[in-house]
């Protein structure tokens, strides 16, 4: 049964909250993976990843050409990815939230009249983030 953004644990919520980058994979137009490193905030409330960046790239371009997207983020042995469907806005109120989101996580983000967001839906949850005994 998959999981959804209003079933994470405490644990999950704290590990996504905690100051680590992530991977973006999309998908290209001719299907192969489009995997990038990224900075990324999630709103639990609102079960929405945000990703702030260029208009025009890849990643913008995949989504607008398929739209689902997977975030995922990695520490050690812990892990979580966070999948659903994507849109690119281009509203300055809705990039605006983003904004403040990501400089609240990570840092002051740098000056970019050309930003768009990246917003993924969460539908779908993976991963373990409690620390297990490893199994030889």
């Amino acid at each position: 049964m998959a999981r959804r953004a209003a079933d994470l644990t405490g644990e999950e919520v704290a590990f996504l909250t905690e100051r680590h980058l992530g991977t973006l994979t999309t998908l290209r137009a001719d299907g192969t993976p489009h995997v990038v490193a990224i900075a990324f905030t999630v709103d639990l409330e609102a079960g929405v990843v945000r990703i702030i960046t260029s208009d025009g790239g890849q990643k913008v371009r995949n989504i607008e050409g398929g739209g689902r997207a997977a975030v995922c983020q990695v520490d050690g042995p812990r892990w979580l990815t966070l999948e659903g469907p994507a849109v690119v806005t281009r509203d300055s109120e809705r990039i605006a939230d983003a904004v403040a989101a990501f400089e609240a996580r990570y840092h002051p983000a740098r000056e970019n009249p050309g930003r768009v967001a990246i917003e993924i839906t969460v539908r779908r949850v993976l991963g373990p983030v409690a620390r297990r005994p490893r199994q030889v």
